[in-house]
């Protein structure tokens, strides 16, 4: 996000290459890093810390000596283990035979789901995402009222055959019939409707949080319409 230029060693011309404008940097993605004093002693930030520092100040051959001693320490690590018989045993990542490449283990490649994720963030390596969970709020309560109508139809059904074994048969008993059969089978939920099929509609919370995703997921389509037409 700051200035970049092009020197031309042979005539000492200078160029620029780009110029990010305020606009240009207030769109750049923040950055979430694990705080330097919590790091590993093989974690990035502080591995390199020191070439990290001498690019900075312009040092060039600081910082190759630096980037030096570190590949060379780590050339001594694995000379050390290949002499011990020891496996290195990586610990985020895992391979591949069948493509012969390195996968990290813990990758989220679901899409982001601006109603349920709120942040994603990166703990001991691991990248996890915070999430509302009202979703899964809902499939549990949506569970349960669904529990629930069915162990009614089902009792209603069970006191309904008990009534018809007990009475004698009769042309009332045979009419009553038809109006007492035993249920289908419980259809699936349809999220289409919002309704259970075949046992009415939803209780008040779920409508009510029903609802208020509708909304939500309503304020946001909004919102990504108005930022493309922006971006245009």
């Amino acid at each position: 996000d700051g200035e970049v230029h092009i020197n031309e060693l042979k005539n000492g011309n200078a160029e620029m290459f780009w110029n990010p404008t305020s606009e240009v940097r207030r769109q750049r993605l923040k950055r979430h890093i694990v705080l330097f004093e919590e790091q590993t002693d093989f974690e990035s930030e502080r591995l390199w810390q020191h070439v990290t520092s001498a690019i900075n100040k312009g040092d060039q051959h600081k910082a190759t000596q630096e980037k030096f001693v570190l590949e060379e320490e780590q050339r001594n690590a694995a000379r050390e283990r290949r002499e011990n018989g020891t496996e290195w045993k990586p610990l985020l990542f895992q391979h591949d035979t069948t493509t012969n490449e390195w996968h990290y283990k813990y990758e989220d490649l679901r899409p982001w789901d601006p109603l349920n994720d709120i942040a994603q963030f990166e703990k001991n390596g691991i990248l996890q995402t915070m999430e509302r969970h009202l979703s899964t709020r809902m499939s549990n309560h949506k569970t349960t009222c669904i529990n629930n109508q069915i162990t009614r139809h089902k009792r209603s059904a069970k006191d309904c055959r008990r009534r018809k074994t007990s009475d004698q048969p009769s042309n009332h008993s045979q009419n009553t019939e038809s109006s007492c059969s035993t249920p289908e089978s419980v259809q699936e939920l349809s999220d289409d409707d919002g309704k259970y099929f075949g046992f009415g509609s939803l209780c008040a919370q779920c409508g009510k949080e029903m609802n208020h995703l509708k909304e939500i997921h309503s304020a946001v389509l909004s919102l990504q319409r108005a930022q493309q037409d922006i971006h245009r």
